[in-house]
């Protein structure tokens, strides 16, 4: 009987320090998920920044098809002072609007900042309408760059 007693508990002993994880094993799996996301996290991170870009085209270009229509409907652009929001509020004075234009209301870019238009613009016979980037500021490089409704590709 003390024979089988003794044998439980080396097996109970056994199950029990091969059950938990050791802390080696645990190290081994933190440096791997560290590993993973030193190398994998700048390249998303680059792509989302990449998408910004590509989504404040857009944005430029959804603008440009909505200020057409205004054109279309009312035979002129919206001023600079009546600005994008014309294109969802009827401006004073303007009997063959036939809006709105845009289903939403004017959305920012996509880093947050407002869109600037100007009407006459500096750049042709349309309007200019620009996004100033990432910092929001006119100018800068990379990032921060001008995305500009003229040069929209």
């Amino acid at each position: 009987m003390c024979r089988s007693k003794t044998n439980r508990s080396k097996t109970n002993r056994r199950r029990r320090s091969q059950a938990g994880v050791t802390l080696i094993e645990m190290l081994v799996v933190m440096v791997i998920i560290g590993l993973f996301v030193a190398l994998v996290a700048p390249t998303m991170l680059k792509r989302g920044d990449a998408a910004r870009v590509t989504a404040t085209r857009a944005q430029i270009h959804n603008f440009e098809t909505a200020i057409a229509a205004y054109k279309l409907d009312t035979g002129i652009f919206p001023t600079t002072e009546q600005g994008l929001q014309a294109l969802r509020v009827k401006p004073e004075g303007l009997d063959q609007w036939a809006g709105p234009y845009m289903s939403q209301d004017i959305p920012k870019d996509a880093w947050g900042h407002q869109f600037v238009y100007k009407y006459p613009g500096d750049h042709g016979d349309e309007p200019d309408i620009t996004s100033y980037g990432a910092d929001g500021q006119p100018g800068g490089d990379g990032l921060n760059a001008d995305i500009f409704s003229w040069k929209n590709q």
